[in-house]
C-alpha cells in the first residue's frame, strides 16, 4: 500500500486553497505504487491524483519529473498534466512534503495484457521518446549501469542467503555490462519504469501513461528493453514471441530503431533486468516484516537475466528487419 503520510481533512482543506479546483468532496489513499503517499482526490468541479513525495525521492528532481509531464501533454501525449497553483507555482507542501496535483486520467491498467497492447505500448513509448527531444530539463539516470554496483554492494553480504552462488554469478554479470555496456546509441528522455501498472487503457487503446518519477536520460534501446522485461514475459517466466514481435514492431513504426540499437538489445535487456532485480533484492532483504509494501520476487528478475544471456540476436526477441 502508498500511503505513507495520512493527511487529515483540514489539512488537505488549507492545500487546497491555493488552487481553482473547486471544493473537496472526498479522498481516499491510493493502494498502488511504493515510492509516494498518493491519494484519489474529487472535488465539486473535477477528480485528481495528489502526490506526496517521500524521503527517497529527491526535491532537486521534482522541476525535471513535473516539467516532463507538462512537456509532454503539450505535445499531445496521453499522460497526466500537473495542476497549477493560482500563483502559477506546480509544486506545494502538505503534512511536511513537498506535493502536487495532477489531472486524472480515464482507463485501467490490464493484469494479463496482449498482444495488441503490447503493441500499444511499443508506439506509446516511441512517441515520448520523439516528443521528448527538446525538452530542456537534463536528469541522469541513477539507476543505470553505473549505479548497479554501489546498489549491489547494499545487499551482497546476504545475498547467498537468497540463492546459494549469488555473489559469484551477480559479481561476474556486472564485470561483463561494465566492460560492454554501448556508448553513442540514440538517447534522450526516457520513462525508465513502463510497467504495466503504469499505463493506461480503455479497451485495446492506451488512454495515457503515469508515474513518471524515474523518469531520466539515458538510451532510448535500454528504454526498449525495460518494456521487453515488464511486457513481453509470462508468469512461468517465459518469453512470449508474439508479444515481444508486437511491442517491437508498435515501437518501430514510430522511431524505427538504428542497426547498433539493434545489435545492442540482447545486451541492455541483461543490463535492465539486473536493474530490476538488484533493486527487489534490497527491498526484499530491508523491508521489515508488517511494512505496507508488498515485496516483489527478485528472483524473477534473475530468470530473465538469465534468458537474455543465452540471446544472441534482437531477432530472437521479434524484432523484424527494416523493409
Amino acid at each position: 500500500m502508498a500511503v505513507y503520510t495520512d493527511i487529515t481533512e483540514d489539512e488537505l482543506t488549507a492545500f487546497l486553497a491555493d488552487y481553482d479546483v473547486g471544493r473537496l468532496t472526498s479522498y481516499k489513499g491510493i493502494a498502488e505504487g511504493v515510492e509516494n503517499s498518493n491519494f484519489l482526490l474529487h472535488t465539486s468541479d473535477d477528480s485528481f491524483i495528489l502526490t506526496l513525495y517521500e524521503k527517497r525521492v529527491d526535491r532537486s528532481d521534482l522541476p525535471f519529473f513535473l516539467g516532463l509531464m507538462e512537456h509532454l501533454a503539450e505535445k499531445g501525449l496521453s499522460c497526466p498534466l500537473p495542476i497549477k497553483q493560482r500563483s502559477g507555482a506546480m509544486l506545494g507542501e502538505l503534512a511536511g512534503r513537498p506535493a502536487a496535483m495532477i489531472s486524472f486520467l480515464e482507463g485501467m491498467w490490464l493484469r494479463r495484457p496482449k498482444a495488441q497492447h503490447c503493441r500499444e505500448v511499443g508506439a506509446a513509448l516511441a512517441q515520448m521518446h520523439l516528443a521528448g527531444r527538446d525538452f530542456s530539463i537534463k536528469r541522469a539516470n541513477a539507476l543505470s549501469v553505473s549505479g548497479w554496483r554501489p546498489l549491489w554492494l547494499m545487499s551482497r553480504g546476504s545475498a547467498d542467503t537468497v540463492e546459494p552462488g549469488l555473489i559469484e554469478e551477480i559479481e561476474a554479470e556486472l564485470d561483463h555490462l561494465e566492460a560492454h555496456w554501448p556508448e553513442g546509441l540514440p538517447s534522450g528522455v526516457c520513462h525508465a519504469d513502463l510497467f504495466p501498472d503504469n499505463v493506461f487503457f480503455l479497451g485495446d487503446r492506451v488512454s495515457g501513461l503515469i508515474d513518471f518519477y524515474f523518469a531520466c536520460n539515458d538510451l532510448f534501446a535500454y528504454d526498449v528493453s525495460i518494456c521487453l522485461n515488464a511486457w513481453c514475459f509470462e508468469k512461468d517466466g517465459s518469453y512470449n514471441l508474439t508479444k515481444g514481435m508486437a511491442l517491437l514492431d508498435g515501437y518501430d513504426a514510430v522511431r524505427p530503431l538504428s542497426r547498433a540499437e539493434r545489435e545492442a538489445l540482447p545486451l541492455l535487456a541483461r543490463g535492465s533486468a539486473l536493474r530490476f532485480f538488484l533493486t527487489r533484492l534490497y527491498d526484499w532483504l530491508t523491508t521489515p516484516e508488517g511494512a505496507l509494501v508488498v515485496k516483489k520476487d527478485p528472483m524473477e528478475y534473475l530468470r530473465r537475466m538469465r534468458l537474455h544471456r543465452t540471446i544472441e540476436n534482437a531477432a530472437e526477441y521479434g524484432l523484424r528487419e527494416h523493409a
